[in-house]
């Protein structure tokens, strides 16, 4: 058997032009090691990032001392195995140079018996200087590559982008909702290995085939030996063993073991069923003693999945097929969870991970500017049934094409795809972010403008080393690792086709669209009605976190738009105007600062419920909705649901609602017309009734109607239409709300309102939300009730978590009963506690009192 070590203690840094050692903590980087020392301030806070831009340029050194435990020592193989060096680093043990490293992403081993002694091992890591080591690389290419969000100018290089050239995290050069901190770091766990005889270097488990009747199954093992031998190799799971007897030679090899599962229990994603999952362990064994001599273990679950893209009757179909049943992709896009990654713990992901399950989320885009996430982030979608659509990490640049550089991400595809091709969350890999669509080499009038900058030769070369990457060397890795795996090239696209009509645009009526006419075009929240993909992997709309967050990074008097730490804090351009703009058109005006903050998010929210809700009516020409963007890096204005610290925002709550497996979406956007659609994401049919109210703001109900409506499951229908006539029957469009329940054997499903004005027309009043504690509940529910309509009740908690419903209205009559999970900072984020104090407030409470009808 293996044996290993981590070595994570005692390690310590310095700037290697300094003489001063200070502890380090690894996995980490340069700056929280500088910030834990006291060497820095808090990058997040204020305007600190541009105090912190001198990092990047100094090399920097780790060291450690180590001892060898002789039971490894006596080994025949001694390896170090660093998961994750970042970026360029020489590595040196007992003063004896065993590893050059270039990739982040990557893993690498050394061997180091030779050098390996029982005590005083020292282990020194020198990392050059990110910015000092591709300089170089951009002036004897002799033009530069587009690299449009890396902040060259914020990192005091200029016009110097140098991002492309390093196999980085795209991000850490700064991005439109992040800020610019280019690290160096032993950023993943640094491991001792020692072995002898055989070693299990890998175990995959290919699925061929996967029915709920059968599993066709081959276990593909990987075996060092440092010996020829006779063995025997078993592969044992809860529903079957399997051995076969093999001849081993020195070296690396690969055994393939058939394997099937009669009766399997199937993976599926959240609301579909069970996510099951299965331990398969490999051991090699002595075929006559019949002992371990080496042994490995995966957890998988066993799925079909594809994506199916096929002619239909309105062009080509994109959507996933799990276990032979199509789903409707609901989620968000992922970027990482931090600036430094490292700060990450495990309950950070859960609470993600748990978030994005608990809004009803079934996928998340794993966005190619970030980095292939840690182990966990997978392991936890497996658990929790969210499908992952998993960039690389290539993102809005072009990059160069050296032999160097496409042997370098030919290595970082390998490691990557092995080590993550067992996870059965993983639905499709996506070579790059918006490469293709802003360079549109084969539409002149088409892309970002980037194509204008080069000559006809630059320009063919630049292409040629893009389809080097990402129509060559990824799908080859993908084809040789996991065959028969779908691979996309670039999102958004339509498809390869070598011509104009490669390239995706909103009319696109094949591939998967990103819209931005909302937001950076400034178009009506409306166009989300109309612009619409077969499959929408972004759109979004930004907002600001909420006053208590923002005051972890500002000061009370920094809390105006225009403030140097509020600029600071929005890394779009426009991003504080297009709010302010947007807020002009669809909102009324803010009493204050925080009261701006608040209405951001219900903003926000709205538009995100009518993209959300839009693109799910217009299932099947539309399959998938995954909105930008789940979480932040760092605080910030942004279009995440979720805030840095991870708090709710107002979309988060809305996209819960909207995401509902089982729900009525009212459409109003006709003339003189609203549509009641029925919506499920689940197998089972519905059959239950539609109850109409139509109800003034002070609770006096005009009438009812009730309406008996079906849906047979898995799929969209329109279930009622009536006129706005019918509906108002001559009451006040702006003092009315119609109220749809849809109610399944008396329970109520869901409920929706429809309003008959726009938001700034509504006649609102100064309404009095009454919270009362559910008698027996332990503090842990509670009811609301109003004595008027409000709208977007706000309940603020003292303690960290989340209300099972909030940014809700409430109307006179109505009980509005509500619970709240605390987030544990245990191994499950959420659970049943009491908030501690909690304040409710509505929409009236932050809007100027003139436009209140009562004030």
């Amino acid at each position: 058997m293996h044996e290993s070590k981590l070595l994570l203690n005692d390690w310590t840094f310095k700037s290697c032009e300094g003489e001063e050692w200070l502890p380090a903590v690894v996995p980490g980087c340069v700056h929280t090691d500088l910030l834990r020392n006291g060497q820095i301030p808090d990058p997040f806070y204020g305007t600190n990032e541009k105090l912190v831009q001198w990092i990047d340029k100094k090399d920097w050194e780790y060291k450690t001392l180590f001892d060898i435990p002789n039971e490894l020592l006596e080994k025949e193989h001694i390896e170090l195995v660093f998961n994750g060096l970042d970026t360029y680093a020489e590595v040196f043990i007992n003063d004896n140079h065993v590893l050059s490293a270039d990739n982040m992403f990557r893993t690498w081993e050394a061997d180091i018996k030779p050098y390996a002694k029982s005590e005083g091992n020292k282990l020194r890591i020198v990392f050059r200087s990110p910015i000092n080591e591709d300089l170089p690389k951009l002036e004897a290419l002799g033009y530069p590559l587009p690299a449009s969000n890396d902040q060259s100018e914020v990192g005091e290089l200029g016009n110097k982008r140098v991002s492309i050239f390093a196999r980085k995290a795209p991000y850490h050069y700064g991005w439109d909702w992040g800020p610019r901190f280019v690290t160096s770091g032993i950023w993943r766990e640094v491991e001792l290995r020692a072995w002898t005889g055989v070693r299990v270097a890998d175990l995959y488990i290919h699925q061929h085939e996967v029915t709920k009747e059968a599993a066709a199954l081959t276990a593909i093992v990987e075996i060092k030996a440092d010996q020829p031998g006779d063995r025997v190799i078993r592969i044992a799971t809860e529903q079957g063993e399997w051995s076969e007897k093999v001849s081993l030679v020195p070296g690396l090899q690969k055994v393939e073991i058939a394997l099937n599962i009669n009766n399997p229990k199937l993976w599926w994603s959240r609301g579909l069923g069970e996510a099951h999952l299965y331990t398969f362990t490999a051991q090699v064994l002595d075929q006559d003693a019949g002992t371990a001599l080496a042994e490995a273990s995966v957890k998988t679950g066993l799925r079909s999945i594809r994506l199916v893209r096929d002619k239909d009757e309105y062009g080509r179909s994109f959507y996933f097929e799990l276990n032979g049943i199509p789903v409707f992709a609901k989620g968000a896009n992922h970027i990482p969870n931090d600036s430094f990654v490292t700060e990450v713990t495990r309950e950070r992901y859960r609470h993600e991970i748990e978030s994005a399950a608990a809004s009803n989320m079934n996928m998340l885009r794993v966005w190619g500017g970030g980095i292939y996430e840690q182990d966990v982030f997978y392991e936890l979608c497996d658990e929790y049934g969210i499908l992952v659509w998993q960039d690389f990490m290539f993102a809005c640049s072009m990059y160069p094409g050296d032999e160097a550089f496409l042997t370098s991400v030919r290595h970082e595809a390998i490691d990557n795809v092995k080590r993550l091709r067992n996870h059965p969350s993983i639905a499709l890999w996506c070579g790059n972010n918006e490469i293709d669509s802003a360079w549109a080499h084969y539409n002149e009038d088409a892309g970002w403008g980037w194509k204008k900058d080069y000559t006809h030769e630059q320009r063919e070369k630049i292409w040629a080393d893009y389809e080097a990457v990402f129509h060559k060397l990824l799908p080859e890795v993908l084809s040789e690792l996991v065959p028969g795996t779908d691979y996309w090239p670039s999102s958004p696209i339509v498809s390869v086709t070598n011509d104009i009509n490669q390239h995706a645009s909103t009319s696109s009526i094949e591939g998967d669209v990103h819209y931005w006419g909302v937001w950076h075009n400034t178009e009506p929240f409306e166009n989300y009605n109309i612009k619409l993909g077969r499959f929408m992997s972004e759109y979004g709309f930004q907002s600001f976190p909420e006053h208590k967050s923002v005051l972890r990074y500002a000061t009370e008097s920094d809390l105006e738009l225009t403030s140097e730490v509020m600029r600071a804090h929005q890394k779009n351009g426009d991003g504080n105007r297009l709010i302010k703009e947007y807020m002009d058109m669809y909102m009324t005006e803010p009493k204050d600062f925080p009261s701006f903050l608040y209405m951001s998010q219900v903003l926000q929210a709205d538009a995100m419920k009518m993209a959300i809700e839009a693109h799910r009516r217009n299932r099947p020409f539309v399959m998938g909705t995954l909105y930008w963007q789940m979480n932040d890096t760092w605080p910030v204005a942004s279009w995440a649901g979720m805030d840095y610290y991870g708090n709710w925002k107002a979309l988060q709550y809305y996209a819960k609602r909207s995401f509902a497996d089982e729900m009525i979406s009212i459409d109003g956007t006709k003339d003189n017309q609203v549509d009641f659609y029925l919506l499920s994401d689940l197998l089972r049919p519905i059959e239950g009734e539609l109850q109409i109210r139509v109800v003034d703001f002070d609770g006096t109900i005009h009438h009812t109607e009730t309406h008996a409506v079906s849906n047979p499951g898995n799929t969209t229908n329109l279930v009622l239409s009536l006129s706005l006539a019918e509906l108002l029957q001559g009451h006040d469009p702006e003092r009315t709300t119609a109220v749809a329940e849809l109610l399944v054997n008396g329970q109520v499903v869901d409920v929706q309102r429809h309003y008959f004005a726009p938001f700034k027309d509504l006649k609102l009043g100064a309404a009095e939300v009454k919270i009362t504690e559910v008698e027996g509940s332990s503090g842990t529910r509670f009811v609301l009730e109003s004595n008027m309509l409000a709208k977007q009740v706000w309940v603020d908690s003292e303690a960290e978590g989340v209300f099972s419903d909030n940014f809700f209205d409430l109307l006179p009559g109505e009980v509005k009963e509500i619970s709240f999970a605390s987030r544990t900072y245990g191994d499950q984020a959420f659970a049943a506690a009491s908030p501690g104090k909690v304040v409710v407030r509505s929409m009236s409470d932050f809007i100027k009192a003139t436009h209140l009808l009562n004030k």
